[in-house]
């Protein structure tokens, strides 16, 4: 195929010619990925230790506002995500977040420079000025999360050899561009923050945010725009709406055959043949004497016959319901390894061996990213092809299976967790190097014995997070990916606030129980983070049991009636590209 090809392609007489730019969008692109990242995590990444050693707020405090605030922008991309795929389209929704990013990046710094020094706790003013700025990221992430991928994959021809070679570059940039902005946040901006000036730690990111946003605008003249395609949750409503009308009708013996199956010329989701699981919004499909069709083949009531393909497209959303829903407690563990192992840090030796130089607690977790970036192309150049070999699976293993490794793992991180965790408290009281006066002895072991579990940590994520996305993406119908791809972030979201409720259920019960003891106080050395670590440890195994009884159910989309039988990307394209 040649560049011509790539550049231009006309989905049928009517419709204007697209112009993909591929590869020459991906500057703009992928720099507005990267600056928004670096911006954005350069705050957020550092934001646990900003409230409590400069707002003074107690750990547990701080803990449930970063949970909540986590959730609820990870909750907003689902919003986002529908406003985008029916309202906005990916272009503008992504224009207006990125501006919203950078006037919290704006916000940050004002309200800290605005600050007179050290206090006691927050004002009234001080806290109401830091959740306006934190609800500003909230309407930023919710709109640049769940489009920024969508976007970035709408540049390139998805109906040509050029446009497919390019797609999957841009896929391997984009989670480059991500793992490298986490590195940089969690290394470069975090030491400017905790040992330079937070003053300056936080002007970093907002004019990173800036270039972010202007990165994003000047490839304005060269983008493909995708056309929102209306409500496509309104589809799966009508779907039940039509099946609930229907319901005392008799299921044909053949519905493959029977059930109305119009596909308009104007559509953007693949064929998707048909399944006998989930036969009951099948009704929404069958054809009575009640429903009229036009002579182009549509029906005069969508509210009352719906068609075989938008059946089936609710299928595979309620199918992937229940395995999304066992990220909640899957994603409980990676909290943990952005929250408690801050404090864990905290009160360990982190001073560099030969040196005075202190690591900065959040610094720590850039070895997750570390573990992940070295992991993923071992496993795809190495480990897939000689899995592929035994499995006949292009991936090596299906995305469940790789999925119930990543939870394997989770389990793993929670043991070794707590027992790190018994060593560095046995050794804060047995030998302790120093005093916070905030929080206690600080123990001598070394805080380089938390890697083990930051670095298994990395490992799940590597297995479980990016094939979710990879399931998403390709288990939606084309005209839900924005949604879909906020299913990732709405798990987030669902984790984050069952991890806050976890925390407040934990501590306000083992507090008032003298006899066993506060497990979560602001003194690890004088609490039991351990046990809430085999908690956690417990969750996830009842998780995993869960989840393998969920996934021998599943079908994958495209497999027809064959169960966790995994279907191609590139046999579920779509002929059509709207713009």
């Amino acid at each position: 195929m040649d560049e011509k090809d790539e550049k231009a392609a006309v989905t049928n007489s009517d419709e204007p010619e697209v112009k993909y730019r591929g590869i020459k969008a991906m500057p703009f692109v992928i720099g507005n990925e990267t600056f928004e990242k670096l911006g954005t995590l350069g705050t957020s990444s550092n934001l646990l230790v900003y409230l409590t050693t400069v707002f003074n707020m107690k750990s547990i405090t701080a803990t449930n506002l970063v949970n909540v605030f986590n959730g609820t922008i990870n909750v907003a991309t689902l919003l986002g995500a529908f406003l985008c795929d029916t309202y906005f389209g990916r272009y503008k929704t992504l224009g207006f977040a990125s501006v919203s990013s950078f006037l919290l990046q704006l916000h940050c710094y004002i309200l800290h420079t605005g600050s007179t020094g050290p206090c006691s706790g927050p004002t009234s003013w001080q806290m109401a000025f830091l959740l306006s700025g934190l609800g500003l990221l909230v309407v930023g992430g919710g709109g640049i999360r769940p489009c920024n991928l969508a976007f970035g994959a709408d540049q390139f021809n998805p109906n040509s050899e050029s446009g497919k070679r390019g797609l999957s570059s841009f896929f391997n940039w984009y989670y480059f561009t991500f793992t490298f902005a986490m590195m940089v946040s969690l290394t470069i901006i975090v030491y400017v923050q905790t040992d330079v000036s937070w003053a300056w730690g936080l002007a970093i990111p907002t004019f990173l945010m800036f270039l972010s946003c202007a990165m994003f605008f000047l490839g304005s003249k060269i983008y493909v725009k995708v056309k929102p395609d209306g409500s496509p949750l309104t589809s799966a409503v009508r779907v039940f709406v039509a099946a609930a009308k229907k319901r005392r009708l008799k299921s044909p013996e053949q519905p493959w055959l029977s059930l109305y199956n119009h596909i308009p010329t104007s559509s953007i989701n693949s064929k998707i043949p048909y399944t006998d699981q989930l036969r009951v919004p099948d009704k929404a499909a069958i054809i009575t004497e009640e429903d009229t069709i036009n002579l182009d083949g549509s029906v005069t009531n969508p509210w009352k016959l719906c068609t075989m393909q938008e059946v089936e497209q609710v299928k595979c959303l309620v199918r992937v319901i229940p395995v999304w829903l066992s990220s909640f407690i899957f994603y409980i563990a990676m909290v943990q390894m952005q929250t408690s192992v801050v404090f864990q840090a905290l009160q360990s030796n982190r001073r560099l061996s030969g040196t005075s130089f202190d690591i900065p607690a959040a610094t720590y977790t850039v070895f997750t990213m570390a573990s992940l970036t070295l992991w993923i192309p071992l496993y795809d150049r190495v480990i897939v092809p000689k899995l592929r070999k035994v499995t006949g699976i292009e991936g090596g293993i299906t995305l469940l299976q790789k999925m119930a490794v990543g939870m394997v793992l989770t389990i793993v991180t929670m043991l070794v967790s707590a027992l790190v965790e018994v060593k560095r408290k046995n050794l804060a009281l047995s030998s302790p190097i120093g005093m916070d006066t905030r929080t206690g002895a600080i123990s001598s072991m070394s805080a380089f014995w938390l890697i083990p579990q930051l670095t298994i940590i990395g490992l799940a994520e590597a297995f479980t997070i990016i094939s979710q996305v990879e399931f998403y993406y390709k288990q939606f119908p084309e005209n839900m990916r924005s949604i879909g791809a906020s299913f990732l972030f709405v798990g987030f979201a669902g984790s984050n606030y069952l991890n806050s409720f976890l925390v407040s259920i934990v501590h306000h019960t083992t507090s008032r129980n003298g006899s066993i003891g506060d497990w979560l106080p602001e003194d690890l050395n004088k609490g039991k983070l351990d046990y809430f670590y085999y908690l956690v440890a417990g969750l996830e195994f009842i998780n995993l049991v869960y989840f393998v009884l969920v996934a021998r159910w599943f079908k994958y989309k495209g497999s027809g009636g064959s169960v966790a039988s995994e279907v191609g990307l590139e046999n579920m394209q779509s002929e059509n590209h709207l713009v």
